[in-house]
């Protein structure tokens, strides 16, 4: 598991280094009910909720969670089942296959999906605190809420440099990723840059003014 969260972040570290591109990444990670193809109408006459197809939600069922998450091949790149059978042994998942086409299809409990976010956002973490100090930007903290959807990053900067506004992108990245494999649908990413001296924002970005 800590080998895929690796790879997402070398992912999360392309994504800053392409945000020139202006791109908005859609349906990284799909995250659904185990056993959802074979029993989705039945879900939804069970717990009499509709079925929202792109929501990518997943479903609670009287306290059960187990939830099946299919990561695409880019995300699991030179992953092997081997690697994916360790993961099993170890307990970070009921099981985990290496799919024909590249992805891995991973099938969890409720106590190792909330471990694995606890793990990814800890990765995640280690990645922003990199970014504090490094010769390219001037940030002092980068501070979020719980779901990664709003970033306060403080600054020494009263005007951003290119690799300062560069960060963004990551965060979005980021943001967008740990709600993917939570099963949440996020509609914006906010990041807002704080200087040190004034405490005053001096930029505000959002992920929703990429789309178009």
């Amino acid at each position: 598991m800590k080998r895929l969260f690796a790879l997402i972040l070398v992912f999360a570290l392309l994504a800053t280094l392409c945000a020139c591109g202006g791109k908005k990444a859609e349906g990284a990670v799909s995250t659904q009910p185990a056993g959802a193809d074979a029993t989705e109408a039945q879900t939804g006459a069970d717990t009499g909720e509709s079925e929202d197809s792109s929501s990518g939600g997943v479903e609670v069922d009287e306290g059960l969670f187990n939830v099946t998450l299919t990561i695409p091949a880019e995300f699991a790149e030179d992953m092997t089942q081997d690697e994916l059978d360790a993961d099993v042994a170890a307990g970070e998942c009921k099981s985990a296959k290496l799919n024909e086409d590249g992805s891995v299809t991973m099938e969890m409990s409720k106590k190792q999906h909330d471990e694995m976010m606890s793990g990814l956002a800890d990765s995640f973490q280690e990645t922003f605190d990199g970014l504090i100090g490094d010769e390219g930007t001037n940030f002092v903290s980068i501070d979020h809420n719980d779901d990664f959807t709003e970033f306060t990053v403080v600054t020494t900067s009263t005007e951003l440099n290119l690799t300062e506004s560069f960060s963004t992108v990551a965060l979005y990245f980021a943001g967008g990723m740990y709600n993917a494999f939570a099963g949440n649908s996020v509609d914006n990413i906010c990041v807002k840059f704080v200087n040190e001296a004034s405490g005053e924002v001096i930029e505000e970005a959002n992920s929703r003014d990429m789309n178009g």
